[in-house]
């Protein structure tokens, strides 16, 4: 066998290991495969490995995992006729199954490319209808329309649009300025509203402070009046009781005594009045004054026989 031999059969050897290699492709779970013959589709192809025939068919990989792609800023023209530097980034996605994945082959050129151009387009439409404050102040309504209106123009593209994300409106700089301005003078604004009511209810809570304090020393003073009240209120009571005691026991164990009393001093005056008394035979003088004076009546006087003449021999009285 000569050396030209050797070396055809080495190359129809490596020739066949070329073929048998390029024979299986190796799809990635990220990815899903188109597979063409001869420039026409001709199967889908999952992940995993895949038999393609060498030199006739190829394969075409589609990324189905969510991708990012940024509307480069763009100078856009406001409501209020401002120009404003306006961004924003899209999140898509290549639908896994066969249809959508031949239909972001099949049916747009690049839709990494057109999708931006599309984006930008949509941003110029909605910030147009607005003034910038809004445009500010309105970035979820802004997002929203932006995302509704990609994902109807790219339905049929075979992507699914996750969501947009507005970055940046910058006004021009003179702008800027005189925003931040009356941004300073708004926060002022609101300080100075801030210090006043502070302010406000300091006094308030003072005032209350001493409204709290006064209607304790008035109650402290109704409390203490009442006290020195039902305290007179008691010794008057007692008092009262007292005498009303007193009065009891007068009536109870004096009354004669006041009578006797009384009869005694009724003599006296009687005898200051020379009042004559007639006293009968064979009574005692002090009998007789104990029974005018109602007092209790004494031991009878006895009287010896020379009293006895003597009152005899007295001149009777000419009554």
């Amino acid at each position: 066998m000569d050396i030209l031999t050797i070396f055809v059969m080495l190359a129809f050897v490596v020739a066949v290991i070329i073929l048998v290699v390029n024979s299986y492709a190796v799809v990635r779970p990220t990815h899903r495969a188109l597979i063409e013959r001869l420039g026409k589709y001709n199967r889908f192809g999952g992940a995993g490995l895949n038999f393609k025939m060498p030199l006739i068919e190829r394969i075409v990989r589609v990324d189905i995992t969510e991708q990012l792609v940024t509307a480069e800023p763009q100078q856009i023209i406001t409501k209020d006729k401002l120009n404003a530097t306006v961004d924003a980034q899209v999140y898509f996605k290549v639908q896994e199954d066969e249809n959508n994945v031949k239909a972001c082959q099949y049916n747009v050129f690049n839709y990494r490319v057109q999708i931006v151009q599309l984006a930008r387009t949509t941003l110029r439409n909605i910030i147009g209808t607005l003034t910038l404050t809004e445009a500010n102040s309105q970035r979820d309504k802004i997002n929203t329309e932006l995302m509704t209106t990609l994902a109807i123009e790219t339905k049929n593209w075979g992507i699914l649009v996750v969501r947009t994300e507005l970055k940046e409106i910058d006004p021009p700089p003179d702008v800027q300025a005189t925003m931040n301005m009356v941004v300073k003078a708004e926060n002022t604004k609101i300080a100075n509203l801030d210090f006043a009511t502070a302010a406000e209810t300091k006094a308030d809570g003072e005032r209350r402070a001493q409204i709290k304090t006064a209607e304790g020393l008035k109650q402290a003073a109704i409390l203490a009046a009442e006290g020195d009240r039902e305290a007179k209120i008691l010794r008057a009571q007692g008092d009262a009781e007292a005498i009303k005691i007193v009065n009891l026991a007068a009536e109870k164990y004096f009354v004669d005594n006041a009578q006797v009393l009384r009869k005694i001093q009724a003599v006296e005056t009687a005898f200051q009045g020379a009042t004559k008394l007639v006293i009968p035979e064979g009574t005692s003088l002090v009998n007789i004054l104990s029974e005018a004076a109602g007092v209790p009546k004494v031991i009878p006087l006895v009287t010896t026989p020379v009293e006895e003449k003597s009152r005899s021999q007295s001149p009777t009285s000419p009554e």
